[in-house]
């Protein structure tokens, strides 16, 4: 049967459709069930893949590991130290060394432009484990999850707090727009999305929809939420911005307050990970001693409530993963494409 993702790269989410995208939520839901069952699914038996890390990583590195090693594929790690990109070597030049060799790649850096040219001159699949721009994998994760936990992703209004023009947000802007979700971006109006990615993200919601709201009002944005969301303040490499960060996001921090201006009891909430919300981390300490802050973007008692549930999205971003990879490199039965519900 047809598979129309074979040989595509998940370069950012505006690449796919609304259908496209939900399919792989619900490809995904199948293999978690397959794994929980002990049930084998070696569709890429024999397949080689590259897993190129300039940013390290928990989640995404061991997703792509295990996603590849229970697909029968075999991963191979090359860190920062041990690729070029072009430093001694163009990276127009690796991109088709690596496509010579491997069957496909991940990345996770910073510039879009490097993934996007990994894709164009290594004649293989590429997917982006992160950029600066955009986080499509985590995208698929946290919809999972949602799809999960309130049985449909369709109409489900899902409210970010915090820096609303980072990847992250740029990446919910446009995913719930795609799949026909209301979303609220709720921050400070100098950390809200570019214009072009308001634009991608009209343009879908003309087609599915789907709400959009950005703002700096939080009675607004968080009145009817049936999902919260938020992320660090700063992101890697940002780390000299903490200072006017706290500043400007102390407002917009997901506690208890946010959750009940929700006026919604079944409210849950999600965070993509890390999260300082104690003082078990190193950093956490550092920014405790200049700052006098115990947490910063969620608070411990919402963190470990029982409607958070970024450990359950956490362990999602497997399962998405291995949709993704078996997808675009092996021949599973897909079925055609699911319209978002």
């Amino acid at each position: 049967m047809y598979n129309q993702f074979h040989q595509r790269s998940l370069l950012a989410e505006k690449d796919f459709t609304g259908a496209e995208f939900y399919t792989l939520i619900k490809f995904a839901e199948h293999l978690k069930d397959l794994k929980a069952h002990n049930i084998e699914h070696h569709y890429l038996t024999g397949k080689n893949v590259a897993l190129l890390f300039a940013k390290t990583s928990t989640r995404t590195r061991s997703a792509f590991t295990v996603a590849a090693t229970d697909l029968g594929a075999h991963p191979e790690f090359l860190g920062a130290h041990d690729i070029q990109l072009g430093n001694k070597e163009s990276l127009a030049d690796t991109a088709k060394v690596l496509g010579s060799m491997y069957d496909g790649i991940e990345y996770r850096g910073f510039a879009q432009s490097t993934v996007a040219a990994l894709a164009q001159y290594s004649g293989i699949p590429v997917w982006n484990g992160l950029t600066d721009d955009w986080h499509p994998t985590q995208m698929l994760a946290d919809f999972m999850t949602i799809d999960e936990l309130c049985g449909h992703v369709k109409g489900i209004t899902l409210t970010y707090l915090g820096d609303a023009r980072n990847n992250v947000a740029n990446s919910l802007l446009v995913t719930a727009a795609m799949l026909g979700a209301n979303i609220h971006l709720v921050g400070p109006q100098a950390l809200q999305p570019a214009a072009h990615v308001q634009t991608i993200a009209q343009q879908f919601a003309a087609q599915s929809g789907s709400d959009i709201l950005i703002t700096d009002d939080l009675v607004t944005g968080l009145a009817g939420s049936d999902v919260l969301y938020t992320d660090v303040w700063a992101s890697m490499g940002e780390e000299d911005a903490w200072a006017q960060r706290i500043k400007l996001l102390q407002p917009y921090q997901l506690n208890m307050d946010a959750v009940t201006a929700t006026h919604n009891p079944n409210v849950i909430v999600l965070h993509d990970l890390p999260a300082f919300h104690d003082l078990n981390t190193t950093m956490g300490q550092q920014i405790h001693e200049e700052f006098g802050l115990d947490e910063l973007e969620i608070t411990d008692e919402v963190f470990n409530a029982p409607f958070a549930h970024q450990f359950q999205q956490a362990a999602n971003r497997l399962h998405t993963i291995k949709a993704v990879m078996a997808a675009t490199l092996g021949n599973p039965f897909i079925p055609t494409v699911i319209e978002p519900q």
